[in-house]
């Protein structure tokens, strides 16, 4: 292809992916007024999701990359979540929380999770920055569905949401938790599980001890998939000091962390 023909290519991508940022950002803010008309949205919501929205586009914008298919069915899945936010925003405020819209939204958020993975492998259009992207998805909203139910059972289930960050901010001053951990199934069930069990602890269909029960048993399960992904980097890294005292060739570096409680597509 000649430089004419690379420039339109690169014309083409930023312009697919400049849409995609603005459509983005102008759903996420149309849902708001849906939500403000339909539940009465107050200031915090609509602050909250309106800053939402913005992070969410110069995040999109540093991907720096065409968009495919998959991203974009993310992407809906992170306006649903500024959706959400909003709302659970508004309750922070001492503003009453309407539960069924809260509930469609996340529900309908973790259902397109197991979508935008099978797209993506389907069209061939699987990336680093869309897998990332997903991660970040799913641990926003399992964040912020941990403060709301935090609301309704004790503070302590924010440790569910805070728990992926933490590991992140401990990667910083760790280097040997930088590394790459083997997807497996049990992580992933553990993730998933998550965002359910704190879906059905914020509707009002189980006794709060069932729900408190539930909502602890999947805290746990985090902690033991976590705390063995931290087992796994640890040992990696002592056998990686092991070869360079030895004089071995030196590892390959990492892609990147992927902690438990997130999932890859």
């Amino acid at each position: 292809m000649n430089r004419a023909g690379l420039a339109c290519v690169a014309r083409t991508g930023r312009g697919t992916e400049g849409l995609m940022i603005a459509t983005t950002v102008l759903g996420e803010l149309a849902l708001l007024g849906v939500l403000a008309a339909t539940t009465g949205l107050g200031v915090a919501g609509w602050v909250a999701g309106t800053v939402h929205a913005l992070v969410l586009a110069v995040l999109l914008a540093r991907g720096r990359r065409e968009n495919g298919p998959a991203d974009r069915v993310t992407a809906v899945r992170a306006v649903l979540g500024g959706g959400v936010t909003a709302l659970v925003a508004d309750g922070v405020a001492g503003l009453p929380v309407p539960v069924g819209a809260l509930v469609v939204l996340a529900t309908v958020a973790l259902a397109l999770d197991a979508v935008d993975g099978r797209v993506a492998r389907r069209s061939g259009t699987a990336s680093e920055f869309g897998a990332r992207f997903d991660m970040e998805t799913d641990a926003w909203l399992i964040a912020v569905l941990s403060v709301h139910v935090a609301g309704l059972l004790g503070w302590w289930v924010v440790a569910i949401g805070a728990m992926r960050y933490a590991f992140v901010g401990i990667t910083a001053v760790v280097p040997w938790m930088r590394g790459t951990v083997p997807p497996t199934t049990g992580a992933k069930v553990v993730a998933a599980a998550q965002g359910i069990v704190l879906v059905v602890a914020s509707a009002p269909l189980l006794p709060a001890t069932v729900d408190a029960a539930i909502v602890g048993i999947a805290l746990v399960a985090l902690v033991w998939s976590f705390g063995r992904d931290v087992r796994y980097l640890s040992r990696a890294g002592s056998a990686a000091a092991r070869r360079r005292r030895s004089g071995g060739s030196r590892p390959a570096a990492s892609g990147g962390s992927a902690p438990a409680g997130t999932r890859r597509r």
